[in-house]
């Protein structure tokens, strides 16, 4: 659902190899690796595999015939619109395996680094602008104080750090996943990323939706060879969602040594997008280590990463953040920290008219009739025991229960105060010693 206009700038594809920005001798050998790999002889069909315009595609070739390295088949292609087909010579095969030594990569040329920095100023995540109407249509299916928009619209629109703290089941989660429904629009993403003579991977299909009209509309003009750089995929801004399995070494390049090949961190790959990371506090690191990690990033807008070789270099870091913790920030940030996270939102149990709001609109969507007698116990018997603490998730739990109860009994659905005891024992567990 794209709710904002996308005013991102398309990256325009070189005219030339020097405006690819990437060394030649690179280039060649990615042309030769992908000729070796995937046995494609065509220009155009190597044009599409190396992401660059067919020219360029031929004068690589070109190159590469003239230093002996691929020769031309002598026979045109009856099935490829009478194209003349290539091949590796002996030399062109010890090239490329001499090179896939270095690195396996081949396939799509990157985009320098330099470069890349240039297109995510043009489509940063703080140029987003937020109405009221576009969050509550994306927070339309939970129930929220209307306070909660007030604090959540500006932290949004800024596009820096947010910290959502409170009560477990209470729709941290829920929330953060709304907001990445809200932003909506599409950016442009780099196949792969060269900085230093090293190709880093940052496309990655789990973290990436590439739009549809990309593949489907065959006159769209984002696909174009002629209109954008195919080293880029047009896509949704991203979302990586992270929970108690992040640790500090994904937030670093992964280097396959097998491979000899990088892989953009969880953050880059973010880069443009939303980054959640849920249940902070349940990590195997403690809280205050893992923020401390992100202070560079989250004031200056840059991270900083490091290479096999311990040279380090700067990337762009254009991601909202969302904390996410059922602690109380004082109990896991010490104050620097703290400061360093711009927006702080508290986000509550609701009242018990948005528990009875919530309650009838899960009976409304499960087919489970609503009994007032039913509601009563529960409201004047069961909550008094937790102090009248009500949760978010408690209606969808206890109408889930109460409906495998009839399913069980072979019942028609129904909600007496006898279900609600039952279904209300699963939701607790009664503090007891066990003996071991």
């Amino acid at each position: 659902m794209n709710m904002i206009a996308s005013n991102v700038i398309a990256p325009t594809p070189p005219r030339t190899l020097t405006e690819t920005g990437l060394n030649t001798v690179l280039m060649r050998d990615i042309l030769l690796k992908t000729m070796f790999r995937t046995n494609m002889d065509t220009v155009s069909g190597l044009s599409k595999l190396i992401c660059l315009p067919i020219s360029l595609t031929q004068e690589l070739v070109d190159m590469g015939r003239a230093q002996r390295l691929i020769e031309a088949m002598g026979t045109l292609h009856a099935n490829s619109g009478g194209e003349m087909g290539y091949q590796l010579t002996d030399g062109g095969k010890a090239r490329a395996l001499d090179a896939l030594t270095q690195s396996e990569y081949y396939g799509a040329m990157p985009v320098p680094l330099a470069d890349y920095s240039v297109q995510m100023k043009k489509q940063s995540i703080r140029n987003i602008q937020l109405t009221r109407p576009q969050l509550m249509t994306a927070m339309g299916h939970l129930v929220l104080p209307p306070t909660l928009i007030d604090q959540l619209g500006p932290a949004v629109s800024s596009g820096r750090s947010i910290l959502m703290y409170g009560p477990p089941g209470n729709g941290k989660s829920s929330i953060s996943n709304g907001i990445r429904d809200a932003i909506g629009d599409r950016i442009y993403i780099p196949r792969a990323v060269e900085y230093a003579g090293q190709v880093i991977v940052v496309y990655d299909p789990i973290v990436h939706t590439a739009a549809s009209e990309d593949a489907d509309d065959p006159t769209s003009l984002r696909k174009s060879g002629n209109r954008v750089d195919n080293r880029y995929v047009y896509c949704d801004r991203p979302t990586v969602i992270t929970g108690g399995e992040l640790s500090l070494d994904m937030l670093d390049l992964t280097y396959n040594p097998t491979a000899r090949t990088y892989t953009a961190p969880l953050q880059m790959k973010a880069s443009g997008g939303v980054f959640i990371v849920d249940d902070l506090g349940r990590q195997a690191e403690p809280p205050q280590k893992l923020v401390n990690r992100w202070i560079v990033p989250l004031e200056e807008s840059r991270d900083i990463l490091a290479l096999q070789s311990g040279e380090k270099f700067e990337v762009p870091f254009d991601t909202l953040v969302i904390f996410s913790t059922n602690f109380h920030p004082n109990q896991i940030f010490d104050k620097a920290a703290l400061r360093r996270i711009f927006f702080k939102i508290k986000i509550d149990g609701p009242s018990q008219s948005d528990y009875l709001k919530i309650f009838s609109l899960v009976a409304k969507k499960r087919g489970m009739p609503l009994s007032e007698a039913a509601l009563v116990h529960l409201l004047k018997v069961k909550y008094p025991t937790i102090n009248n603490v009500y949760a978010n998730y408690q209606p969808i739990f206890l109408i889930d229960q109460m409906i495998a109860i009839c399913d069980f009994e072979g019942i028609p659905y129904q909600m007496t105060p006898e279900l609600i005891d039952r279904a209300w024992s699963n939701m607790f567990v009664r503090e007891e010693e066990i003996q071991h």
